[in-house]
């Protein structure tokens, strides 16, 4: 079952800028979203603002991905903190994102005998410590990507 995934830090907001946050933290992210209205054509433009360090490694399990990103990220985690809870009580906030796509058939078949088992995975005391200390919420959402079989019926 060819699987496709990744996790991404964000700090989210209506109304501090990604590039105000990155003035606050000293950090620079990964990637940005600007806030806007979700139904502007022919694009939709994100709700909030949003401040990502994100890890894409296609051969890394979640938890090592998500390890990935806070080695980056502990270093400053008071400030981020602080950043946070002032998000925070303006609406916004910090989040801990896992997207996960099963069945990804644009994805390379995967080798049994040379790839990783990915499938598994969890958060150990440093990863909710920090999820903690930063007010965090977990966010994880998992798509099954198998179409729709139209002989089944």
């Amino acid at each position: 079952m060819p699987l496709h995934q990744y996790a991404y830090f964000a700090l989210i907001s209506q109304h501090t800028s990604a590039d105000e946050m990155t003035s606050q933290l000293g950090i620079a992210p990964d990637e940005v979203s600007v806030r806007g209205s979700r139904f502007i054509e022919p694009r939709p433009i994100p709700v909030n603002h949003r401040w990502k360090i994100v890890c894409r490694e296609p051969d890394l399990r979640v938890d090592e991905q998500i390890t990935s990103i806070l080695d980056r990220l502990q270093p400053h985690t008071d400030r981020i903190a602080d950043l946070a809870l002032h998000l925070a009580s303006n609406g916004g906030g910090a989040v801990l994102q896992v997207v996960r796509y099963f069945n990804d058939t644009d994805q390379d078949e995967p080798n049994a005998a040379q790839d990783p088992n990915l499938f598994g995975w969890h958060l150990d005391r440093n990863i909710l410590d920090f999820l903690i200390a930063t007010g965090a919420e977990l966010d994880v959402d998992e798509y099954d990507m198998t179409g729709d079989d139209e002989d089944a019926a």
